[in-house]
């Protein structure tokens, strides 16, 4: 285990502790990985040495097997799975067991059931939590399919030790995942359903059982596939509703980079009283000047012609990532990537700041074109005919293209993604 210690930061008079931390935990990571520390970091700080210890790591090789009973569960519909107030997951998961003292214990793969925590565990009482999730997809060729699990699997690191959970190597996470879906995805996902998807959910909570604020010297890594509605737009698109005055999602110096429960929870309320009001979800605004963020828990994207005293181009907007304020989204990414690629010359791709009045004048100015969101739930919805924009003194009402989605589309044949 590596600690952070005086000497680690000779010189600096850095104000950053959070941001700083995290740089550091990464780059030990990231050389404990490479081989070129003293065995494995762990990403972890509890003061109580500073020495990089020889703890056993995350292995996928490991890796225990103790299989279900096969013909014990039917798979149902997707409609019958989707219906009721419960996720239905798979016929197994794959859990992990990290101790501050002895490390990462050997995975298991077992049947999907309960898990057993203390009522003081830490993720109980201090939010010390956080997931991933994905997508494996049954391809219209009939293989099966997981889309950028290396991704996922660096981003969920990050999120890991922002909140001073255990670190791992990202590569062994994304064995465990294959090795879940190869397990149950040719039963789950049947060749008779192409097209079809199982959402994965990867997740790491701290689950030492005593009360107190501090880093767990305990955590659990668990991996389950399920079922997940098609989150389609609605006809005619999703209407958002502008964020309240009173409600942040995500500010500068907070963790709305990371993949945490904590980003979740706080903004359910305001998320059903817009609902209520007949929106889909909230767009919501950043500081006093109304920076455009994110859409519900998705990135927002905004395709617009520039002023023609900036040479009219066509631009897809969106925020940017150097301030830590968003999530680094896969499907986000992948927008961006294909639209430099593929569009080069035709759409111009800008990460940065941007208002709500940026947006409103684009309007006026008749140079706004559509609106989308992009998610690993919801792929990428098109927005309504009329997207709602409600101010402290105005209710304006945005002619916004409606962008569908093509869900699945066949394969192109003879062609390989570069982007995996």
């Amino acid at each position: 285990m590596t600690q952070t210690t005086a000497k680690d930061h000779a010189g600096e008079q850095d104000v950053d502790l959070t941001s700083s931390a995290l740089d550091h935990r990464l780059a030990a990571q990231g050389s404990a990985t490479n081989g070129t520390a003293n065995g494995h970091v762990n990403g972890h700080t509890n003061g109580t040495n500073g020495h990089a210890s020889k703890l056993p790591e995350l292995d996928a090789s490991k890796i225990k097997v103790q299989l279900a009973d096969p013909t014990a569960r039917e798979v149902p519909d997707e409609a019958t799975a989707n219906f009721g107030d419960e996720t239905i997951c798979t016929d197994h998961m794959i859990t992990c067991k990290w101790r501050l003292a002895t490390g990462w214990e050997a995975p298991e793969l077992k049947p999907y059931g309960p898990l057993s925590l203390m009522p003081v565990a830490s993720v109980l009482h201090y939010a010390t939590e956080c997931f991933e999730g994905l997508k494996a997809f049954r391809g219209f060729d009939g293989k099966l399919r997981i889309f950028r699990p290396n991704l996922n699997a660096e981003r969920m690191l990050m999120s890991t030790l922002r909140i001073a959970l255990p670190g791992f190597d990202p590569k062994e996470l994304e064995k465990l995942i294959t090795i879940l879906v190869a397990r149950d995805g040719p039963k789950w996902l049947p060749r008779s359903r192409p097209g079809s998807f199982l959402y994965i959910r990867p997740a790491v909570i701290g689950t030492q059982a005593q009360l107190g604020v501090q880093a767990p010297k305990e955590a659990l890594l668990f991996i389950t596939l399920s079922f997940m509605p098609r989150m389609d737009s609605p006809p005619g698109g999703m209407k958002l509703h502008t964020s309240p005055e009173d409600m942040v999602r995500a500010w500068v110096g907070g963790f709305g980079y990371a993949k945490l429960g904590a980003n979740y929870g706080p903004s359910l309320l305001a998320t059903a009283e817009a609902r209520a009001r007949g929106f889909g979800q909230i767009l919501w605004l950043y500081g006093p000047e109304g920076y455009c963020t994110e859409a519900g828990a998705s990135n927002f994207f905004v395709l617009w012609r520039a002023k023609e005293s900036e040479g009219g181009k066509l631009q897809l907007i969106t925020a940017p990532l150097d301030d830590r304020l968003i999530l680094d989204g896969v499907n986000r990414r992948s927008v961006v990537e294909l639209v430099r690629e593929r569009l080069a010359g035709e759409v111009e791709v800008v990460e940065r700041r941007y208002t709500i009045d940026d947006v409103l004048e684009a309007d006026r100015e008749g140079r706004l074109v559509e609106s989308f969101a992009s998610g690993t739930a919801v792929c990428i919805p098109g927005f309504a005919p009329n997207l709602v924009v409600i101010t402290e003194t105005m209710l304006t009402i945005l002619p916004v293209l409606h962008l569908p989605r093509v869900f699945d589309p066949p394969p192109r044949q003879g062609r390989e993604d570069p982007h995996g």
